[in-house]
Parts: structure tokens; sequence; C-alpha cells
């Protein structure tokens, strides 16, 4: 009765049913796993122009703010931007398959 919903159709790793993938693959299939980008990392930084670096918010700004003294509220409204070794590592959290 149901015997049509039980045949398969074998496909080749880089075919669909709808055709081919416009991606490779194989490296995850080889794998047996996807990776998966930093969700946390994702949150907190933005890629700066040309993906150069990337920058964040300042942390500790945004309450017990009398204690502070003007000079230090300011300085952490300033935008902080990534240092090359961040700049090489968030590249690998962010984007583990690369950018293209």
């Amino acid at each position: 009765m149901f015997s049509h919903f039980l045949t398969t159709v074998r496909l080749c790793a880089s075919q669909t049913p709808w055709g081919p993938r416009p991606f490779s693959t194989t490296s995850v299939l080889e794998a047996g796993y996807k990776m998966k980008s930093h969700k946390g990392a994702k949150k907190r930084w933005r890629s700066a122009p040309g993906l150069n670096s990337f920058k964040r918010g300042q942390a500790f700004r945004s309450h017990l703010n009398a204690s502070k003294s003007p000079a230090r509220l300011n300085r952490l409204g300033n935008t902080a931007y990534s240092t090359p070794a961040q700049t090489h590592k968030l590249r690998k959290v962010l984007l583990p398959y690369g950018s293209g």
C-alpha cells in the first residue's frame, strides 16, 4: 500500500532532487558534521569596511556609572576595533568556511 514511500533514490553527494548544489559540500560530508559560527562572537562583533578588522562596543558602560569618572565614561563610549591577532581568530570563528 505504501511501497512507493519506501523506495529511495541514491543521489551523488553534489546532487539534490532539484539539481546540483551551488557550492561544494565534500569536506562537510567527509567530516560528518557541519562547523558552526560562534553565536556569542556573532552578536558582539561586526565587520569593519573591507573585512580588514572587526568592531564592537565597549563593555562596562551600561550601568553603575555614578562611580566612574566622566573621562572613563567617554572612553567606554568609543568603538573598539580588533587587533590583527583577534581579526585572524574572528575570521575563523565567524566564517568557518571562508568568506566566499
